[in-house]
């Protein structure tokens, strides 16, 4: 397991870096394009679609995502009322996902349920896209503040776990967890915005506008959804009866187990930045 996981890790960053650094948006658009018509391939398999309604719920996804944006570099920025649209239907989308849980999910109506995880994964493939278009900083820092988040609260979970978050979705996570994850985000903040505060990264540019009463509320909102996309995503997966998305990249699970967390944010970050 360990073996695979390294030399997925390994092929993807021989992918992922040269994408990101290449002066020309094509090479990392067209990544980002192709996992994202895997992870309209999983979200369709985990609503309950066959083999080939799957495969053309990917295919369509990917389609799709071209045809609103054959040349990145050539688009208009994307207004900030369509990004707060985006935010708003993750933030009450994934309240009432939540709150039905996995019992009650499979409950929802299958079509809208599926319609509306179909145009999210594509509403953030657009927001990754208009984030690198960004520039490095602005991409690199929205990356950050969701693993700063992930990785502290899994080490604060570990360490000062005791109430649960969502026991009914993802048992190991916990309120002690969660508030490390903002703890770690916001040190990140402090530490970005000190040294690259000139930058056009996220913190920098949120502190800016915001002041930093107005980049803590921006971390805390982003890491909260963050979790409300990871946990989403296990509710899914409960609901489907499935460990992971999919045995797509080996050792790591499927395209939507990595990204999860990032599906939410980006759009959010884009919204905060262009409204602020």
């Amino acid at each position: 397991m360990l073996r695979e996981r390294i030399i997925t890790a390994v092929v993807l960053l021989a992918l992922l870096v040269p994408a990101v650094l290449a002066e020309s948006p094509l090479p990392f658009a067209a990544l980002t394009l192709l996992l994202t018509a895997a992870a309209g391939w999983e979200w369709a398999r985990l609503c309950g679609l066959g083999g080939a309604a799957s495969v053309a719920s990917g295919i369509a996804l990917g389609l799709a995502c071209y045809a609103i944006a054959p040349m990145p570099a050539a688009l208009p920025p994307i207004p900030s009322w369509v990004w707060i649209a985006v935010t708003a239907v993750w933030v009450v989308g994934g309240a009432i996902a939540l709150r039905a849980g996995p019992d009650g999910f499979t409950h929802l109506n299958r079509i809208a349920r599926f319609v509306i995880g179909w145009l999210l994964v594509g509403a953030a493939w657009r927001a990754i896209v208009e984030a690198k278009l960004r520039g490095l900083p602005f991409l690199a820092s929205v990356c950050l503040l969701v693993w700063a988040a992930d990785i502290a609260a899994y080490f604060g979970g570990r360490a000062f776990g005791r109430r649960k978050l969502a026991p009914t979705i993802s048992p190991g996570k916990s309120w002690e967890g969660a508030w490390s994850g903002l703890a770690a985000v916001l040190a990140l903040a402090i530490v970005v915005v000190a040294v690259f505060a000139e930058h056009t990264n996220l913190f920098a540019l949120l502190q800016m506008h915001g002041g930093w009463l107005g980049l803590v509320a921006a971390c805390g909102a982003l890491v909260a959804l963050a979790i409300v996309g990871d946990l989403c995503e296990s509710l899914v997966k409960r609901a489907a009866g499935a460990k992971d998305s999919s045995r797509l990249l080996p050792g790591h699970g499927g395209v939507l187990d990595r990204i999860d967390a990032l599906l939410p944010v980006f759009p959010a970050a884009l919204a905060l930045v262009l409204i602020l």
